[in-house]
């Protein structure tokens, strides 16, 4: 067996780097495009993120087989063309479902995405995605719409409640007149008020009055012993002999 000539080793090895750095791979058959349709055809992937290339099919089977791309395999018939895909998949298959639209001669074959083979079908559904941006964007919308209607409520909520009560008053009446004279202490009922005293003046006026209760004890008991002192004197001038009276010795 003779080996194979530098170039088409140069050729599978380009296959083979080129599926394991992307993310990933759509064949299609180019079969009656003309080489300007072709070049609009390369410049629509471009523009969404891939990369369109023609190769033999017997240099890409060697390329993918005993690898992870081998389920490629299965779709090497016919003029084959990859498109490589660096960015988003669902972009390059709208891409080349756009273009099929109005060049029915392009046939979209399948795909890779990462390990997973991908069919007609799937490739279809991913053109219909919308793309990473406009995700992103609804995304951002959804979380912002209701965080925006917290903020209405909570802005409106004081506004609504000074609302409410403004209605609740004006059905009682109105809000009730503010005194404008304070009410007259009846002359009857005194308030004393007493200050608080600290430090020795208030042990002393603690004091004061237990003085004057003990006061009035002792009056009492001087009024009590005058009468005692009284009878007693008048018992000495009655037993003491009058000076008028005649003695025994003048008689």
């Amino acid at each position: 067996m003779e080996n194979p000539r530098p170039e088409k080793v140069a050729v599978v090895d380009e296959v083979r780097e080129r599926l394991g750095s992307v993310t990933g791979a759509i064949l299609t058959e180019y079969r009656g495009l003309s080489v300007s349709e072709l070049a609009q055809l390369r410049q629509a992937l471009t523009a969404a993120g891939g990369d369109y290339k023609i190769y033999k099919n017997t240099l890409v089977k060697l390329a993918v087989a005993g690898g992870t791309h081998q389920p490629l395999e299965a779709l090497l018939e016919g003029p084959t063309g990859i498109a490589f895909v660096s960015g988003e998949i669902s972009a390059v298959a709208k891409a080349l479902r756009d273009y099929s639209r109005s060049n029915p001669l392009l046939v979209i074959k399948g795909g890779m995405l990462g390990d997973g083979l991908l069919s007609t079908a799937e490739l279809a559904a991913l053109a219909d995605l919308p793309s990473r941006d406009v995700l992103l964007a609804r995304l951002a919308g959804s979380i912002a719409a209701p965080l925006q209607q917290l903020a209405g409520l909570l802005q409106a909520l004081p506004r609504n409640l000074a609302y409410g009560l403004k209605a609740l008053l004006d059905q009682q009446g109105g809000a009730p007149a503010e005194a404008t004279a304070e009410t007259p202490v009846p002359e009857s009922v005194a308030v004393v008020e007493t200050p608080e005293a600290e430090g020795p003046e208030a042990e002393t006026a603690a004091e004061a009055p237990e003085t004057e209760a003990e006061a009035p004890e002792t009056e009492t008991e001087t009024e009590a012993e005058a009468p005692e002192t009284e009878v007693a004197e008048a018992e000495v001038a009655s037993a003491a002999p009058s000076a008028e009276e005649p003695t025994d010795t003048d008689a």
